[in-house]
């Protein structure tokens, strides 16, 4: 459990005018504990302090990890809260299933069940100097595996294959695993920004698109690069030049104080200079951590402001369909003066 004088009274923070929250969201129960099976637990904050829902398989994980818990099936872990609810009790709700509410519900008929969001997702918005050593060291591993992969891309092999070495090669250099299912995007597949990896084979004068991340003790890495595969055609090298140009473009307005709005609409300002903005469908970046996609989310509609210590991406693309699509993306850590890309050396 997290002993940093931030969380001496975050607990405290969190309840505000609750009497009881519940926390579901595996992400946020690992940001405020670092129990590492997350996913498969409850928090339960109240006046007496925190305390996990667990099945009695993680009873030995539990025994020497400091913080109190209760013990049963997932089933029954409303049961288990019923004499402990009184007054406000706060959850997830856009986390916690519909099933789960209503066990909730006739459980802790003593208690007013209260939606309550975002209280964890604020803190965690700003990486702390722990968080972002264990970001840097998700980029570095994939940065190795995408060195080594890409020394071997040739036409003939199967995006899926070069999914899996990316994938096998951010395991042996130390991931817990993937960030999220890898994208290899040849030739007309890199018009889908999700595209995947496809039994299609790479090809001489395409564009390959890969986009891949670690996740390390939880936290995760993200980064996209378009590379030509041979002699490319002028309109595909007019296409991956625009992306690169609305990323530098971005970065130029990136920074502590700056608006989030800002970046994106610098990328778009170059693509409709270069009349390709209709093939941009998405928002230009988003925060990364616990989760791959977390807050902040940097579009040109965004309110708010760059801090320091926030980790993005600034990922602009282009996608048309018949031809093609490019996206490059950067890993970016806002800090006092500017910021600092994460991805370089790529």
């Amino acid at each position: 459990m997290r002993e940093e004088p931030k969380f001496v009274n975050v607990f405290t923070t969190l309840l505000r005018d609750l009497d009881a929250l519940l926390i579901t969201l595996p992400a946020n129960v690992r940001y405020l504990t670092d129990f590492p099976h997350a996913q498969d637990v409850w928090l339960w904050i109240d006046g007496a302090g925190p305390r996990l829902l667990a099945s009695p398989l993680y009873e030995n994980d539990l025994k020497n990890f400091g913080l109190p818990y209760l013990l049963g099936r997932p089933k029954d872990w409303p049961r288990l809260l019923a004499e402990r609810a009184r007054g406000r009790v706060g959850f997830e709700s856009t986390h916690l299933s519909y099933g789960d509410f209503q066990k909730l519900s006739e459980s802790l008929k003593g208690a007013e069940l209260v939606p309550a969001e975002g209280r964890v997702e604020a803190l965690r918005v700003k990486k702390r100097p722990e968080e972002v050593e264990k970001i840097r060291r998700a980029m570095e591993i994939a940065r190795a595996a995408y060195r080594e992969v890409v020394s071997e891309l040739r036409p003939g092999v199967r995006e899926r294959e070069v999914a899996a070495a990316l994938e096998c090669g951010m395991r042996q250099r130390g991931a817990e695993g993937r960030a999220f299912p890898t994208i290899v995007a040849s030739g007309e597949n890199g018009a889908f920004p999700h595209a995947g990896a496809s039994e299609r084979p790479l090809r001489e004068g395409e564009l390959v698109t890969l986009d891949f991340g670690a996740r390390y003790q939880g936290y995760h890495s993200d980064v996209t690069r378009t590379l030509p595969l041979g002699r490319i055609a002028p309109e595909l090298s007019r296409l991956l030049r625009a992306v690169q140009d609305a990323l530098s473009a971005a970065l130029e307005h990136i920074g502590p104080g700056r608006p989030l709005a800002e970046p994106d609409r610098a990328a778009r300002a170059v693509l409709e200079a270069e009349g390709l903005l209709r093939y941009y469908p998405h928002a230009l970046g988003h925060g990364v951590g616990l989760e791959v996609h977390e807050a902040p989310r940097i579009s040109h509609e965004s309110q708010g402001r760059f801090e320091p210590g926030m980790v993005v991406t600034i990922e602009p693309g282009v996608y048309i369909p018949g031809l093609g699509g490019a996206r490059v993306e950067e890993l970016v850590l806002i800090t006092e003066d500017g910021f600092l890309v994460l991805s370089d050396d790529l």
